[in-house]
């Protein structure tokens, strides 16, 4: 199969490039250029946001399968049905389960019955816009469409806690290994789902060219579910810390003094996040998940372990932990002491 990523070097993407070589498939990227390619990935250099550049990469090419890994708006979209129109047989768009009602009415998700919605978190809502453009270009003119919603996904490259820098995510860990608190947001008592980003690959690149996927929305996450409080605790195992001190903090304290943390949180991680995965088990029945979190987080850590330059730590994030953290105490201890004198 000729496919064609938009993107092709984040998190989930450099898993679907990965299998793809790995399967034989006839792989192309089109990006920056910036990052290396898996060998066997073959490079096309645009800048996605400059039409021409992008005309004259593509060329005269057609592809069985386009996979739009960075679409986040519709005006990417409109851009996107231009190029393809008549040049592919599907088109994949990666949009977001965050794009599901928050918070749920019922604990468990599912395609056809959970409604899309978040009043917190503008990217989300993007996402919810996007799919929406592509359906009706799907019911206008036959574009073949497929929204594809993954949950929080993670890698080699990536430490997928609640609460945490997703650009240095190794903060955690070194606070951790330093004896530091880090941060759960609320009781840490709520269901959720991590997905290791080998598992959505294997799910995804069998929904390629499926006539049944056209016009629909799928999520692709892992049946293991925990809390919060578990995910944190086979982390510090894995990180080699056996006495964490963890800090249960409200997410409404937290978005309060660190407004930024508002979406992610009241939009997201503080809602319990259940999949039922019934509709991409029927599409692709021998799909099962095979990376459990404790394997997972420990191959991220080696992977972070393996090279000391990899472990960057975001200063500003941590000093903002340790604030908030004597903050909350402090408010805690006032309140306490006001509640007692009454």
């Amino acid at each position: 199969m000729k496919i064609l990523f938009l993107g092709g070097t984040g998190i989930i993407s450099t898993a679907c490039t990965e299998l793809a070589v790995a399967r034989g498939h006839d792989i192309f990227i089109l990006n920056r250029g910036t990052q290396p390619l898996p060998a066997g990935a073959q490079s096309l250099v645009a800048d996605l946001a400059d039409d021409a550049a992008v005309t004259a990469a593509l060329g005269e090419q057609t592809w069985d399968a386009v996979v739009d890994f960075k679409s986040y708006a519709p005006a990417d979209l409109e851009r996107r049905v231009k190029w393809f129109t008549g040049r592919t047989g599907h088109f994949l768009f990666i949009s977001s389960a965050s794009a599901y009602q928050k918070p749920p009415e019922h604990y468990l998700i599912r395609e056809a019955t959970t409604p899309l919605e978040n009043p917190f978190w503008q990217y989300s809502r993007d996402k919810i816009a996007c799919e929406e453009y592509l359906n009706r270009q799907y019911a206008e003119t036959g574009f073949p469409v497929t929204n594809i919603r993954p949950s929080l996904t993670y890698g080699d490259t990536q430490i997928p806690l609640a609460f945490n820098s997703w650009q240095q995510p190794y903060t955690a860990i070194d606070r951790l290994r330093r004896g530091l608190p880090i941060i759960i947001p609320g009781d840490g008592r709520g269901l959720w789902t991590v997905t290791h980003n080998s598992d959505f690959a294997k799910a995804l690149l069998s929904l390629l060219g499926n006539p049944a996927t056209l016009g629909e929305a799928i999520h692709i996450t892992s049946d293991e579910v925990m809390t919060w409080n578990q995910y944190y605790a086979l982390t510090a195992a894995a990180a080699g810390v056996d006495h964490p001190e963890f800090v249960h903090i409200p997410g409404e304290f937290i978005s309060s003094c660190l407004p930024d943390e508002l979406p992610g949180l009241l939009g997201d991680k503080l809602c319990v996040s259940v999949f039922d995965n019934s509709k991409v088990k029927g599409l692709v029945p021998d799909f099962v998940c095979k990376t459990p979190y404790p394997a997972g987080i420990a191959k991220t850590l080696a992977w972070f372990d393996a090279d000391p330059k990899r472990q960057q730590v975001d200063a500003t994030a941590s000093a903002h932990w340790d604030k908030l953290i004597a903050a909350y105490r402090h408010a805690t201890a006032a309140g306490l002491d006001h509640f007692a004198s009454l």
